[in-house]
């Protein structure tokens, strides 16, 4: 069954839109575990614009009893504090992304020239303390071998360029799809895990649900956008549906 972790980072930016403490992060994951995802995920940026420290260890504290049932991926780049911040909460899977100067969302994943060294370090560093690390990776198998090379235990990939091609039609989604597709096969060859993020949504979800050994579906803006028509706790029954996880 493939697994749904809900990014709350559009809540957070929300509340801080405003400041104070409005709308609270820690009742939309409440209303989000309670509607049965069995994942959230937060993107903690070096600006704090949206995800901050605080919210890191609050979401941790919450999710303590529930270890087992309900998992906490904390995605972002490899900077000093996050990678501590990720050692001091220990969640279930920290998802390293790479980041571009002044980007307002993830563009690609790791690029082939990514000095290995000390991304191969944190790697290894993270899954001595227990926890599990997956790569953000584009969807081609050279990208799938630099995560395998870096000792990485799944990949998550970059699922913009099937969104944009879904967009065009069935014919360029299918296309995009097929990549995805020989992506998926060459990472489950090495031994990795497949997860996908970034722009998955309830149109384009029946046809990427279909791809193969895929573990895990991380989603956010898509999610909360339709939280906003439909409310929240309807919004995560819809997108458990549309993995085909609902209960």
């Amino acid at each position: 069954m493939i697994r749904l972790s809900v990014n709350v980072n559009k809540v957070a930016t929300l509340r801080n839109s405003r400041g104070g403490h409005e709308p609270s992060v820690i009742e939309a994951v409440r209303v989000v575990v309670a509607e049965g995802a069995p994942g959230i995920t937060v993107h903690p940026r070096a600006d704090e614009r949206h995800i901050t420290p605080a919210d890191v260890r609050d979401i941790a504290a919450f999710l303590q009893p529930l270890r087992g049932r309900v998992e906490y991926n904390i995605e972002g780049d490899p900077r000093p504090d996050l990678v501590a911040l990720v050692h001091e909460v220990a969640p279930d899977q920290c998802t390293l992304v790479p980041v571009r100067p002044g980007e307002i969302t993830s563009q690609a994943g790791w690029s082939l020239d990514t000095p290995r060294q000390d991304l191969t370090a944190v790697v290894r560093e993270m899954q001595a303390a227990g926890i599990r690390v997956s790569l953000f990776v584009d969807p081609t198998p050279d990208a799938v071998a630099l995560a395998a090379d870096l000792g990485a235990d799944r990949v998550e990939l970059y699922t913009e360029p099937f969104a944009r091609a879904h967009e065009r039609g069935e014919a360029a989604g299918l296309a995009s799809f097929r990549q995805y597709v020989a992506a998926a096969e060459a990472a489950h060859a090495r031994g990795l895990g497949v997860n996908a993020g970034h722009d998955l949504d309830l149109s384009n979800l029946p046809l990427f649900r279909a791809l193969p050994h895929l573990d895990e579906v991380s989603i956010g803006h898509a999610l909360m956008s339709h939280a906003l028509f439909v409310g929240l706790p309807a919004a995560v029954r819809d997108y458990l549906a549309a993995v085909g996880a609902a209960a």
